[in-house]
């Protein structure tokens, strides 16, 4: 028996030591939906499974609380699968190995998956229970919501029977969650010929690195630099004062995180090899001087080979003044909320591709979906004026707060009168899946909770075991609150 069934909450524990002993990254839920529905019909409870993967349990109200609002619980049972490249581990077949380190529950060298099993086994806590006063409650388990929120956008209308929706994803005790940002990715395709590189060239690559990144969404707002942008700036810059002749770029990788490197081979005049030098180290200086909390950002130029082949050069001249023009970061602040990003867009990634394409990714945010559309235009404009070929993802809705909400206040008055703390209510730029809900069924009043999860989507990630303690206690309260 692993050592954290011996922590409190007994019973969420439990079921968290169930869950790590099922597979279950992102797309490969399968396992976990038939441990549910397995659990759903064992307990004696109405249990749905619909096409997509999404599980939904009802359990009736415990007597005398009939009368009670009907609550939807919710969590995604999807964990993301990362570990360290020493550890040997199938995340297909082999159990998540969590352990007791102080106050915190740990993986041995892979995520943990407490974002968001945790949610899930408090959910499947309360549908075991027989002494936790509760009304009416449903417990929505959705899938994929890692890999692109795939569950909650095919979950369907018209099945849930209730007026308030607690999401359980949330990762911080005493922070909760009544609103984020919606999305949508913008690709920009750029097709280009090869021409015949002339004489008498220097050629070098010149990569960023040492930036710390970080999500798109949750740290567009803390001023990090964008490796993409930085590199577009000096070979702009250069390509102003003499011909700069590309033939690789490459940067960034996932359309929700900031890049934190880019990397180009390029070739100059030879006679202009010595300010192409200088030109670059008063660079570095200037960006420096901008981006002071870069600490470990630097910039290095090294000779190359001599190339036959380069990009033409009409095609990268257009390239990079898209690169240079593109807007990336915080748009508008909210009004509502101070210091919350309203609408903001990334420039995420640039790729070079087997037939002659070069595809730059972006990703665009917002809570209002009107600015939402109207920032992924904007960008579509800047790179068709570029001469690009661009496309849109599908986008997921935001979730614009609701300053009136009833089951905020009770959350609020519960947390404070349990723990004499009081908690913070706020917004979050990145993605949830109660934007998706909303859309579906409007007049949901809802909020997401949770207890304090740190370095979550990387082997670091661990739980705080109070917290998870203190999670579970107040959302039984709220049950009754309610």
């Amino acid at each position: 028996m692993s050592a954290i069934t011996d922590l409190k909450p007994e019973m969420v524990w439990h079921y968290f030591d169930e869950i790590c002993k099922i597979p279950h990254p992102s797309k490969k839920e399968r396992k976990l939906i038939g441990y549910l529905v397995d659990f759903g019909h064992t307990h004696h409870l109405e249990t749905i499974a619909d096409a997509t993967g999404n599980v939904l349990i009802r359990k009736k109200a415990t007597p005398g609380m009939e009368n009670k609002p009907s609550v939807v619980l919710q969590s995604h049972i999807d964990m993301v699968a990362e570990k360290n490249n020493d550890t040997v581990f199938d995340f297909d077949k082999d159990p998540i190995i969590p352990y007791v380190d102080g106050d915190w529950v740990k993986a041995r060298g892979t995520t943990l998956g407490a974002d968001n099993g945790i949610g899930v086994a408090a959910q499947l806590a309360l549908l075991a229970s027989e002494d936790i006063p509760h009304g009416n409650i449903e417990c929505l388990f959705t899938v994929e919501e890692e890999t692109g929120l795939t569950g909650a956008k095919n979950f369907q209308s018209g099945i849930l029977q209730s007026g308030i929706l607690i999401n359980l994803d949330s990762e911080e005790d005493g922070f909760f969650c009544i609103g984020c940002a919606g999305g949508i990715d913008t690709v920009a395709t750029f097709s280009y010929d090869e021409q015949q590189a002339p004489g008498n060239l220097f050629f070098f690559s010149v990569k960023v690195s040492g930036l710390q990144g970080g999500h798109s969404g949750i740290e567009i707002n803390r001023e990090r630099g964008n490796a993409i942008k930085i590199l577009a700036r000096y070979l702009w810059t250069m390509n102003r004062q003499f011909p700069v002749y590309l033939q690789r770029i490459d940067g960034g990788n996932l359309h929700n995180a900031i890049p934190r490197e880019a990397s180009a081979i390029v070739a100059v005049p030879y006679g202009k090899k010595e300010d192409a030098r200088v030109l670059l180290n008063l660079f570095i200086h200037d960006i420096e001087d901008e981006i002071p909390s870069e600490k470990a950002f630097r910039i290095d130029l090294d000779s190359e080979n001599t190339a036959e082949k380069v990009i033409d050069k009409m095609c990268s001249d257009r390239l990079l003044n898209a690169l240079y023009a593109c807007p990336h970061g915080v748009i508008k602040n909210s009004f509502d909320i101070k210091d919350l990003p309203e609408v903001s867009t990334n420039l995420a990634s640039v790729k070079m591709k087997d037939v002659n394409t070069i595809v730059v990714g972006t990703s665009q945010r917002s809570s209002v979906e009107s600015e939402k559309h109207d920032i992924k235009n904007q960008i579509e404009a800047l790179f068709v004026l570029a001469g690009a070929e661009v496309t849109h993802g599908d986008g997921y809705p935001g979730w614009k707060p609701n300053i009136h909400s009833r089951i905020t206040n009770i959350a609020v008055d519960s947390y404070f009168r349990l723990f004499h703390r009081q908690p913070v209510v706020e917004a979050v730029h990145a993605g949830l899946e109660c934007g998706l809900f909303l859309e579906k069924y409007p007049d949901l009043d809802m909020i997401s909770i949770g207890p304090t999860i740190l370095g979550n989507h990387s082997p670091a990630e661990k739980v705080h075991i109070h917290s998870v303690e203190k999670f579970w206690e107040h959302l039984k309260n709220i049950l009754l609150e309610l």
